[in-house]
């Protein structure tokens, strides 16, 4: 039994050897035959290999036609910039050029030369000219002495030639030609030299100009705006002349005009206002605690009944509207009256316009009835600017205002057309300091001041 199993043993064995053998071969083969064998490669490869070789190229070629181009036209422009600054050369290279013509001994030649150079030298001319006109003041040019003592050597040489050869009498007229055309080129400096002086007068009525406006700006001192504070300039009693409104129309801002009716140019006045791009609003008269005090045609009187009241604003709007709101003239004993103010308010508010109050009154009812009726309203918060009418006090309330925007955000101050002789030209002069500040100029319906 053991013999057998060692001869089976001894069986497998060589067959796994056998079989190791033989695929040892079959790998050597097959290497071989690979090794043997082509390599394949897809056409698309192949042409993409093409096309990119081709791209280079073409890349290198376009670089190094770029970086010759630029060459040459710095290597031009260095020329032009040397013939320009150093004029001496060119004479040097002429003075070469006709010694040269000189030593020739065919005569005719030359004289069939000479026209042609006497027709090219004034386009030497013509790019001087040109190129000595933009040229700055830094770079330097040649003053008028040291042209004459270059037209007395050309014309040393040229008598020393004479002496020499009969064929130099061309030569002179070339020589001329050119001493010629370097006077022209020191005519062509002066300009540039008024130019320069233009600019430097330019220069001074600017900063002469600067310096006034610093001085007009820093002259006020007002504070600066706190949030961008909005100032609102209610201008009342507008009506009784057109030439004291256009004085208001043609300030720098927006501005709300109120517009008394049944005056001479009421209707006039509120049409001139509105194709200025201002508010119109109705200046109402309503009569005055004291009963003195006439607040003229159009009133709301303590007499009158609902009716009468909302017939005379009717009318009163028919002939200066259309408006954006109503405030009250005088009316220190209407604006007490909660009444009265009840049918004034309901009327605006049916018109779809807003009611300011002037405050003419401590114990005026406008907020009280407002809040009952659950309506807005605005109401002046500024001093009056012109109650005394000098440009000092107006000057001294403008303070004042600016510090109550600054506290509450906006103010509504008001003044009177008939300031027109000193209070336009004081809103002028105050105006740039106010922009610069930061102060935001507004009218009264498009400001903060609702309530």
């Amino acid at each position: 039994m053991k013999t057998n199993t060692t001869k089976n043993k001894n069986t497998t064995k060589k067959k796994v050897t056998k079989t190791k053998s033989q695929n040892t071969r079959k790998s050597k083969s097959v290497v071989s035959r690979n090794s043997k064998g082509k390599i394949y490669i897809p056409k698309s490869r192949i042409i993409l290999l093409c096309l990119g070789i081709i791209t280079v190229c073409m890349l290198l070629l376009l670089i190094t036609t770029m970086i010759e181009n630029n060459s040459n036209k710095k290597f031009t422009q260095l020329l032009e910039t040397e013939s320009i600054l150093y004029p001496e050369n060119k004479t040097s290279e002429k003075k070469n050029e006709s010694e040269k013509v000189t030593q020739k001994e065919t005569v005719p030649e030359e004289t069939k030369n000479t026209p042609e150079k006497k027709n090219e030298t004034p386009k030497v001319e013509n790019k001087t000219e040109k190129e000595v006109i933009n040229i700055s003041e830094d770079k330097k040019i040649p003053s008028k002495t040291e042209s004459k003592q270059e037209d007395k050597n050309t014309a040393k040489t040229n008598q020393q030639e004479e002496t020499k050869t009969p064929v130099k009498t061309e030569v002179q007229t070339e020589t001329k030609t050119v001493s010629k055309t370097e006077p022209k080129i020191e005519t062509k400096t002066e300009p540039v030299k008024s130019v320069t002086s233009t600019v430097s007068k330019v220069t001074d009525n600017t900063t002469s100009s600067q310096t006034q406006n610093k001085t007009t700006i820093t002259g006020f001192n007002f504070p600066q705006a706190v949030n961008h504070a909005q100032l609102v300039f209610l201008f009342d009693d507008g009506g009784q002349s057109l030439s004291q409104v256009e004085q208001f129309l043609n300030l720098p801002f927006p501005i709300t005009v109120a517009v008394l009716p049944k005056l001479a140019h009421s209707r006039e006045v509120a049409e001139k206002v509105r194709k200025s791009g201002n508010e119109v609003m109705l200046h109402q008269p309503m009569q005055a605690i004291n009963t003195a005090v006439n607040p003229g045609p159009g009133a709301i009187l303590p007499g009158m009944s609902e009716g009468e009241i909302v017939s005379t604003l009717y009318n009163n709007l028919n002939e200066v509207g259309p408006v954006v709101g109503i405030n009250n003239h005088e009316g220190s004993a209407i604006t007490a009256d909660a009444e009265k103010m009840e049918t004034v308010l309901k009327t605006a508010s049916r018109q779809g316009i807003f009611f300011l109050d002037s405050r003419t009154n401590k114990d005026t009812q406008v907020p009280y009835v407002c809040k009952e009726l659950g309506y807005s309203y605005y109401e002046r918060n500024g001093n009056f600017l012109d109650n005394t009418k000098t440009r000092e006090n107006a000057l001294s309330e403008l303070r004042k205002n600016i510090d109550i925007a600054n506290k509450t955000g906006v103010v509504i101050m008001i003044g009177h057309i008939w300031s027109a002789d000193f209070l336009p030209q004081l809103l002028r002069d105050v105006y740039p300091e106010l922009k610069a500040k930061g102060y935001t100029i507004t009218t009264v319906s498009k400001c903060n001041g609702r309530k």
